[in-house]
């Protein structure tokens, strides 16, 4: 346990305590969505600015002023932008909205840009222009693509500083669809990778730790639970078993039983 505890997410050497971050869409009450955000622990919160920007308080939603963003990380997305200027246009008003939280080192920005309505895919020359642009103006970017290895690596290499393959479609809870791809991300990838999008249940997050993923994000599993704080507090532990399972090194595999008792000093 001990090993685990030191074992912390590191993004651009910023530090974080947990592997799980947690959307902040599509809760039933804002009550069930602040106390899913709680027993979740997570370190790091997403939150689209799209939606943000609707709300009466200086950009800020009532979930927004109902968390202690001394305690968790602020990670605006630019989801609903559907071209590379669009998500850049609001990359730059996410930064405003993490100063006005008081957070005035934080560039961080989950960079999304999907110009299909329909089944919600990344565009993945919009997402390359765009994380070019963003590092050039000191943003830490986080990108949301397709499980594709070539374009992990290519964003990789122009300095993001995390890869987030999708595991199944926005919403879906279909899992990790294409668990190859995802694979070969994780192996060759320098920065973290994280799983985003698609984990239905807690074993899903387990299975992507367990591949060796630095940390999970998802928001539907959550919010559209029965229980939502229930689900929370299944995935935290969900990613700390897959965590734990992954640094511990699993059993080789065999193709014949191999007893788990000694035969030695057995009767004959």
């Amino acid at each position: 346990m001990e090993k685990l505890e030191k074992d912390v997410l590191n993004i651009n050497n910023k530090t974080f305590p947990s592997r799980l971050m947690l959307g902040t869409g599509k809760y039933r009450t804002l009550k069930e969505a602040q106390n899913s955000i709680n027993y979740s622990k997570a370190s790091i919160v997403t939150v689209a600015i799209r939606r943000a920007q609707n709300s009466k308080v200086l950009g800020k939603s009532n979930l927004i002023d109902g968390l202690d963003w001394t305690k968790v990380w602020l990670l605006p997305n630019t989801a609903g932008c559907e071209t590379c200027e669009d998500a850049i246009r609001v990359a730059f008003l996410g930064r405003e909205m993490a100063r006005r939280l008081g957070q005035l080192d934080n560039n961080f920005v989950k960079l999304e840009v999907i110009p299909d309505p329909k089944y919600l895919m990344p565009d993945p020359i919009g997402t390359l222009k765009a994380a070019e642009y963003l590092i050039k103006k000191k943003f830490t970017v986080l990108p949301y693509i397709n499980s594709d290895p070539v374009l992990a690596k290519q964003l990789e290499e122009i300095g993001c500083a995390t890869v987030m393959p999708l595991g199944s479609p926005i919403g879906s809870g279909q899992g990790l669809q294409n668990v190859s791809n995802l694979q070969i991300i994780i192996d060759n990838a320098k920065i973290p990778v994280i799983i985003d999008a698609g984990i239905g249940t807690a074993s899903e997050a387990n299975q992507a730790m367990e591949m060796g993923a630095s940390a999970v994000l998802l928001n539907t599993a959550v919010a559209k639970a029965l229980s939502p704080e229930y689900m929370a507090q299944a995935m935290r532990l969900g990613v700390m078993s897959g965590r734990m399972a992954y640094l511990s090194g699993r059993m080789e595999r065999k193709l014949v039983a191999q007893s788990s008792s000694s035969s030695y000093g057995i009767l004959t």
